[in-house]
């Protein structure tokens, strides 16, 4: 697997530095309006909960309320029964989660609501910080109010906002992609101490609870969610820094961390009692090595960081790119079922190629769905939920089955005695 920590992909919008690293990275936007990098677990529930604005109990000063349970949640997980081959899980997610006017959030939440998956969505605080607040944002080994990613116009901090609200009501998780995104030199997350990253985390929440009072808006709704219960995971810019965050999300209860780089088609494990969900190394087609399951390593490995590179290169790049994730989907469901975690940005990279190759490798898992397959597109908190209900003896007999290895005697066979312990 080729993965690439180069900075300096492209320049971004006022306030900004340039700046991007190994594979995470939040939606950067560009002087030209541009962007670029720089759920219990069953099948979901066909009858979603009442509305929860008619119960809502604002929060603060009324950025956020408390609405009962989320809608579109999938029933109650339940430990494997004894022989049962495992469902094969998809994590589609999304670094960043700023709409900046190029219509690529509700574009992936209308094809979600279409197949009735869910996804996460890491949302980085700074995209509902006006740009006129930066000074709010006081980042660790950094100037305050500095960020390597651009601040949003107000009017794109607004379709965020509108965007996040419409995400959790339709059953997705909000995470966090937390602020800045420092990829390089002293200030680089992967320096920070456990305590600073809980002034980061902390901020990330203030940013998305207190949006009422930074804006001074009074026209939109608050967002239907208590963010200190939902924030149960996040993936750290440039997947940089788990070492040392992992402390701090064990301290606040989280669920997992999303920041491994590297991570093979296996099933997952616990560090430091967090779960340990990484983008994965996967078949990068006509290719002698493999490739990180992100858009960005996609575009490292195929126009070398360049974002506009000839068009002619296009169709090739979009034909790989969506058959790279559709054969890391098929290697695991068609051997040990490892879940298959893929990560995003809303970018328009080499004329949008990488979005049309996500569509259509979700596309693909979805028909399998449908045509019956036991296929389970969630989020990563709800097969967080599946995880925590399964038996450790069959965790630890699933983790013994290698990279594109099928049970020899068949899953009825190489689950009975585990499930049945």
């Amino acid at each position: 697997m080729r993965t690439f920590t180069r900075r300096g992909l492209l320049g971004v919008g006022a306030g900004a530095a340039a700046g991007l690293g190994l594979a995470g990275c939040g939606t950067h936007t560009s002087s030209d309006g541009s962007d670029h990098a720089g759920g219990s677990t069953g099948r979901p529930s066909k009858t979603p909960a009442a509305k929860p604005t008619a119960t809502a109990r604002p929060l603060g000063d009324g950025s956020t309320s408390r609405t009962g349970r989320q809608p579109h949640q999938p029933a109650a997980p339940e430990p494997l029964e004894p022989g049962q081959t495992p469902p094969q899980f998809v994590i589609f997610s999304w670094d960043g989660a700023g709409e900046v006017g190029n219509g690529l959030f509700p574009r992936f939440l209308d094809l979600a609501k279409e197949h009735g998956a869910s996804m996460t969505f890491f949302l980085s605080g700074l995209y509902l910080l006006p740009e006129s607040k930066k000074r709010l944002y006081n980042p660790p080994n950094n100037p305050r109010g500095a960020s390597d990613i651009g601040y949003l116009t107000d009017e794109h901090v607004r379709a965020t906002l509108t965007n996040v609200r419409r995400a959790w009501l339709e059953g997705h998780e909000i995470g966090t992609h937390f602020n800045g995104h420092f990829c390089g030199g002293y200030g680089t997350v992967g320096n920070w101490t456990p305590k600073q990253w809980r002034s980061e985390i902390d901020q990330a929440k203030a940013f998305v609870k207190e949006w009422r009072t930074n804006t001074g808006w009074t026209d939109l709704p608050a967002l239907p969610f208590d963010y200190d219960k939902e924030l149960v995971g996040g993936r750290t810019p440039c997947l940089l820094g788990q070492n040392n965050l992992l402390p701090t999300a064990r301290e606040l209860g989280w669920r997992y961390d999303a920041s491994s780089p590297g991570g093979r088609q296996v099933w997952p494990d616990k560090k430091l009692g967090v779960w340990d969900l990484p983008l994965q190394q996967i078949p990068f087609p006509g290719r002698s090595f493999e490739v990180l399951s992100m858009d960005y390593n996609m575009l490292a490995n195929q126009s070398v960081n360049s974002t506009k590179a000839p068009a002619y290169n296009y169709p090739g790049w979009r034909t790989q790119s969506a058959q790279a994730y559709t054969a890391g989907f098929e290697r695991a469901y068609t051997t040990n079922r490892a879940p298959f975690f893929i990560g995003n940005h809303f970018e328009q990279w080499n004329g949008g190629i990488y979005m049309d190759a996500v569509e259509q490798a979700f596309r693909h898992i979805a028909r399998e769905k449908e045509k019956g397959a036991d296929v389970r597109m969630v989020s990563f908190r709800q097969f967080a939920d599946w995880m925590d209900v399964q038996r450790p003896e069959v965790l630890a007999k699933l983790r013994t089955l290698d990279v594109g290895q099928r049970p020899a005697a068949g899953w009825k066979t190489f689950l009975k005695q585990g499930a049945a312990a």
